[in-house]
């Protein structure tokens, strides 16, 4: 594989995680994410 392929490859992965990101956080997903972790946190210390 040559240096441009290579290249080519690094910045459509890049691309791709980009708008994954942007997809996901649309979507509210940060804000399930981190309620779901709340609840495992206060089933861990015993208080929920």
């Amino acid at each position: 594989m040559n240096e441009k392929t290579r290249k080519l490859i690094t910045w459509l992965l890049l691309a791709a995680s980009v708008v994954m990101i942007v997809l996901g956080v649309m979507r509210g997903e940060p804000f399930a994410v981190f309620n779901k972790a709340i609840k495992v946190c206060m089933q861990c210390i015993g208080i929920g």
